[in-house]
């Protein structure tokens, strides 16, 4: 008989070791029929990811260790352990961790499909990064909009 349920360690779990963070997915799009993927995601200190939106899909992030800038429809916010930010389809965002210190987050994208993502970036190779077809191709399949850099920090202004 198989279990109805699933249990993961620390440690445990598909994993994608990036250059900028390591992810372990927690929750598979498999796990829940397809109605959400829990994520933990170590952002090394040279953590930033650019301005994007999901238009059929909601993330929400919990903060877990170190300090990550969010930046949220046009508004900057420092999280700290404990935060949450949830985002619903549409909302533009973009994030970076603060200094040098590494930072801890679980992710929940509901519905579920990014663990599909990673999985498929994990196959590429680097030709395929620099073929901007296959990666608007990719993107537009699971829902991520790139618009531009990380915008600008206040900051950054000094």
């Amino acid at each position: 008989m198989s279990k109805r349920y699933s249990k993961l360690g620390p440690g445990e779990g598909p994993n994608y070791d990036w250059e900028n963070d390591h992810t372990f997915v927690k929750v598979s799009s498999q796990d829940t029929d397809g109605a959400y993927t829990l994520m933990e995601d170590n952002l090394k200190a040279s953590f930033a990811l650019g301005l994007h939106r999901h238009d059929s899909h909601a993330e929400t992030f919990y903060f877990l260790e170190g300090e990550v800038d969010f930046y949220v429809d046009g508004d900057w916010h420092r999280c700290t352990a404990g935060t949450t930010i949830h985002m619903p389809p549409g909302v533009p965002h973009a994030s970076r961790v603060v200094g040098a210190t590494p930072a801890r987050m679980l992710m929940i994208f509901q519905p579920a499909g990014f663990d599909g993502f990673l999985a498929e970036l994990a196959t590429m190779t680097e030709a395929d990064f620099a073929d901007e077809a296959k990666m608007a191709e990719l993107n537009a399949r699971y829902d991520i909009i790139p618009m531009g850099p990380v915008p600008p920090h206040p900051d950054d202004q000094t």
